[in-house]
């Protein structure tokens, strides 16, 4: 095993860039594939990101480098992000060679990339759809490249690119070298080696542990119905300077931020439906914190290159417990803490004990923030504030006000009482989310839970016949709110998210402090707080359902 990158015998130019980038000591994918990839055989690298796998092949590519008019390496990458990553490298390992560098994706314009390759270059890194339509332009020639890297092979395919992967392949000189990077070996990647590759040589290496002291790992029990109720009750408690939320479906990301954003916390969604821009933007903006919250799909976040993330959320466990430990390690870098932090429901407690043994690292267990809890953490963090500006002391119109006050007869402890009393104001706009206890009950074969009932992503809909009760008259349920009628129904596909995000925006008050929903047929109903109601009928005219109008009205009592 090789113990130092002097024993690779790489040429000057490289070892003096990585001297001057402090690597002294190889990672056992560099110590086992460089020596392969300078022979020139087809290799197999079995590794997960952060394994030091980039190296692995840059630096024998750049080793062979001659200067030519055509690429003389490609390497394919499924997303944006990697592919600058890769690029950035390998322009960094090469500075000494002057080595020209191209990245190409989707999502910019053609005009820059064209002209870089009709200047020459000699290594391009690129997404497959995107070196396909240079490919189809005419403006990129491969058949003098020597070496080809698939990075992340199976990612490309998760993604759908694997047909685009085979049409580049097949531009490619058959005598070329050929390297292929995936964490898993499916059998359509398999298959796609015994095609293209010539008697590769493998090499595996299996995952670290975690690192411990780095990521704490918990998880929280709690109702499928119940998981954003929970996510809220956590950013009240938690000290989250960023976080990442992982979900299973696009759609999903999106009803998840939307929800997090009408309960006053900022949140954006990630996903394979943003076009390359908008994705730059939303990343833009959290990175220069202008955003707290990212919710993301396990595909549209590879290749996010941000360091500075303080939590990651699993709002459901993934099927693959490798794929946790690709979510969880995004947390904890650069020399940073990080948590972990899993919802989880009964049905996934299966789940969990595969990750503790994969990870060989128990998770956890923890109580979600009671109410109380909530009550006092607010109550403590006013107090801090108040001490920060009596610390500042810079208030002086303030206590001229006061001064004024004292003048007119009032006590200044009163005072101070209704100036407190009136910087919590907001705190009725955030009204603590009702979480269910998870129990369980013993059966022959196991255990099932009990405890809350079945409601819909988001938001709590009524249901039974105490339920249909309620909605027939114009009472709302809980103490202190008032019920009002929406003019659409079930038949007319309404949600109530669609109630809630319409009411929310237009009347400009918090998604959370509306309470009940009913959707019925034809209609449906929705408990607002009684000192909002005038607030939301005056903006009844702006409300919609897609490209229809509805009304909110006082429900009206019925015989």
């Amino acid at each position: 095993m090789t113990t130092d990158f002097s024993s690779l015998n790489l040429r000057d130019e490289i070892m003096q860039a990585i001297t001057e980038l402090g690597y002294a000591e190889p990672t056992p994918i560099q110590s086992g594939m460089i020596p392969l990839m300078l022979t020139g055989v087809d290799v197999i690298g079995q590794a997960q990101t952060g394994t030091g796998k980039t190296a692995a092949f840059a630096l024998p590519i750049l080793h062979n480098f001659q200067r030519q008019k055509n690429p003389q390496a490609l390497v394919l990458a499924p997303t944006r992000e990697l592919a600058l990553q890769v690029a950035d490298s390998m322009t960094e390992y090469g500075k000494h060679l002057n080595i020209r560098v191209l990245a190409v994706y989707g999502g910019q314009p053609y005009g820059p990339q064209i002209n870089n390759l009709k200047r020459g270059v000699d290594i391009v890194v690129g997404t497959p759809g995107r070196l396909n339509d240079l490919l189809d332009r005419g403006v990129l020639a491969l058949g003098d490249v020597k070496t080809v890297v698939l990075d992340e092979a199976d990612e490309m395919l998760n993604m759908g690119f694997i047909e685009d992967v085979e049409k580049i392949l097949g531009t490619t000189p058959p005598e070329r070298q050929t390297a292929l990077f995936s964490a898993t070996m499916p059998p359509r990647i398999r298959s796609l080696a015994n095609r293209f590759m010539r008697d590769p040589q493998s090499v595996t290496v299996k995952r670290s542990a975690l690192n411990a002291v780095a990521i704490e790992q918990r998880y929280y029990f709690v109702h499928e119905s119940h998981k954003t109720n929970a996510l809220t009750r956590l950013f009240e408690i938690e000290p989250i300077h960023s976080a990442l939320i992982f979900a299973r479906t696009r759609a999903e990301t999106s009803t998840l931020a939307n929800e997090l954003v009408v309960r006053g916390i900022p949140a954006e969604a990630i996903h394979g439906d943003l076009d390359q821009n908008a994705r730059e933007r939303v990343l833009g903006r959290f990175r220069s914190n202008q955003l707290k919250v990212l919710v993301a799909t396990d595909v549209a976040a590879r290749g996010l290159d941000i360091d500075d993330i303080s939590h990651v959320f699993n709002y459901h466990l993934p099927d693959d417990a490798e794929v946790y430990i690709h979510r969880i390690g995004r947390t904890g870098r650069a020399g940073k803490t990080g948590i972990a932090i899993t919802l989880l429901s009964p049905k996934e407690k299966r789940r969990l004990r595969e990750v503790e043994a994969l990870t060989k690292q128990p998770v956890k267990e923890m109580k979600l923030p009671t109410t109380e809890d909530i009550a006092n953490h607010r109550e403590t963090q006013l107090v801090e504030k108040l001490k920060v500006w009596l610390g500042r002391g810079r208030y002086k119109r303030e206590l001229e006000i006061v001064q004024e006050l004292i003048d007119g007869g009032h006590d200044v402890m009163n005072i101070a009482a209704a100036a407190i009393k009136i910087s919590r104001a907001d705190e009725k706009q955030r009204p603590i989310a009702e979480i269910a206890e998870v129990k369980f009950e013993k059966r022959e074969h196991g255990f099932t839970s009990r405890g809350a009932k079945r409601e819909p992503f988001g938001r709590r809909e009524e249901s039974g016949r105490a339920g249909k009760q309620r909605a027939k008259g114009s009472v709302a349920h809980e103490q202190g709110m008032v019920r009002l009628k929406v003019n659409k129904g079930r038949e007319h596909s309404i949600r109530p998210n669609d109630i809630v995000g319409q009411i929310a925006f237009h009347a400009k008050i918090t998604g959370s402090v509306i309470g009940k929903i009913r959707i019925e047929d034809k209609v449906s109903f929705v408990d607002v707080p009684a000192e909002l109601v005038e607030q939301v009928l005056k903006h009844s005219g702006n409300y919609k359902l897609g490209k229809d109008k509805f009304s909110v009205v006082k429900a009206q009592e019925r015989a």
